[in-house]
């Protein structure tokens, strides 16, 4: 029996077969896809996370400069009234009547208001009484004078003709002096029961309150009814009537930093701008520098008055002053500023800081303050117009770190 010849078939590789112990191909690249994929968000989470901050644009303004009629300075204060009083009594008392209103014009020496005074006129006509009792008393003394001279005159008449003894002649004379010093006394009496009824009457006339001087009505403080004392007693009484404001006496207040008050000087020009009207400005003269300093604040005030005064001036508006070259004044030389507010301020190591936020990047940048006024400052230096920096800086800021602007 012949052998079966080996069939060629059978020698062939079946490439659809899958080798053993071989991986697909794309498993190794999907392996190290997902390494990569998880080390980032890895990274990511551990990363560094951006800080929400709440940014403000810088602004650019036009710092002081040279020149006449240049702007030397800006600062803000205040209007006041250099005459200004809150009206009261020189006595404690119940008020009756209040004559005025808030927004009445008064002219010195006008009635305010009146206080119970029934108390003190029944005192004064009881001093009057008193006076005319004691007017009567001398009116009976003397007639009695007038006859104790003339019986003086005739003992002394007989005394020279022997006719009387000397002691009645000296019992004539004691009369005639006694009745003398009585008239005298008597006299005394009454003079002191018109200073009685004097002070009666300027007692009765405390009790009227009188303007101290023209003006015009800003508060009215009591009622009638109420008691009314010079000074509070356990706050159960008031201690003024009316505020009683001379408008023909407004000048404005101003603080400005030590640092700068060389550029000031009396009767330099001003243009002084409320803040109620922003549209309008009221020229003015520095009437005085104050000559001392607030050792807190490191300021020194500075009165301003008005060139003409209107009647849209009111006391405590907040006004805004420019202060103005002249003649006698050196200016300062020209450069740009910014401000920003008070808020983006820090101070860092002993130097003014503020972060600039760029590109969601922030950096720390040191600034040269020129001034401040309420809650926005001048940046002399370190600073220009239309960037960004952060108000109110959180802490862990860090130079260059990453930033989100936040809507305000």
């Amino acid at each position: 029996m012949s052998a079966e010849k080996p069939s060629l078939d059978g020698l062939r590789i079946d490439r659809r077969r899958p080798v053993p112990g071989r991986h697909p191909s794309w498993l190794v690249p999907g392996l190290i896809a997902v390494v990569i994929l998880g080390g980032g968000l890895f990274w990511w989470s551990k990363g560094p996370k951006a800080v929400s901050v709440q940014t403000a644009l810088a602004r650019a303004e036009s710092a002081p400069d040279g020149g006449a009629g240049k702007t030397l300075l800006n600062a803000s204060g205040y209007v006041t009234a250099r005459r200004a009083a809150t009206v009261s009594s020189k006595v404690t008392g119940k008020v009756v009547e209040v004559l005025v209103e808030e927004g009445n014009k008064v002219e010195g020496g006008d009635v305010l208001a009146r206080l119970d005074s029934s108390n003190v006129e029944a005192g004064l006509r009881l001093a009057e009484a008193q006076l005319e009792a004691s007017r009567g008393i001398l009116e009976e003394t003397k007639p009695n004078l007038a006859f104790a001279r003339r019986e003086l005159k005739r003992f002394t008449d007989l005394a020279k003709t022997k006719v009387v003894s000397e002691s009645d002649l000296g019992k004539a004379e004691m009369e005639a002096r006694a009745m003398e010093a009585r008239l005298l006394r008597q006299a005394s009496e009454i003079s002191i029961r018109q200073r009685e009824v004097e002070q009666w009457k300027q007692q009765l006339d405390d009790n009227v309150i009188r303007a101290p001087f023209g003006g015009v009505v800003t508060s009215k403080n009591a009622q009638p009814g109420e008691m009314i004392s010079p000074m509070s007693v356990g706050g159960f009484t008031r201690t003024g009537i009316c505020t009683v404001v001379d408008m023909s006496s407004l000048e404005i207040e101003v603080d400005v930093n030590e640092s700068f008050i060389n550029r000031i000087q009396p009767k330099q020009p001003v243009d002084a701008t409320l803040d109620a009207y922003a549209d309008v400005r009221f020229p003015g003269k520095v009437i005085a520098i104050i000559p001392t300093a607030d050792r807190q604040k490191a300021t020194v005030k500075v009165r301003v008055g008005f060139d003409q005064l209107d009647d849209r001036i009111l006391p405590d508006m907040g006004v805004k002053v420019a202060f103005r070259s002249s003649d006698a004044v050196t200016a300062a030389p020209s450069k740009n500023a910014v401000t920003v507010p008070k808020s983006a301020i820090q101070n860092l190591d002993s130097r003014d800081v503020v972060w600039v936020v760029r590109n969601g990047r922030v950096e720390r940048r040191a600034v040269t303050i020129l001034q401040t006024n309420g809650d926005e400052s001048t940046i002399a230096a370190g600073l220009s117009g239309g960037e960004k920096v952060v108000i109110n800086p959180p802490a862990g800021l860090a130079d260059g770190g990453n930033v989100s602007e936040k809507n305000p």
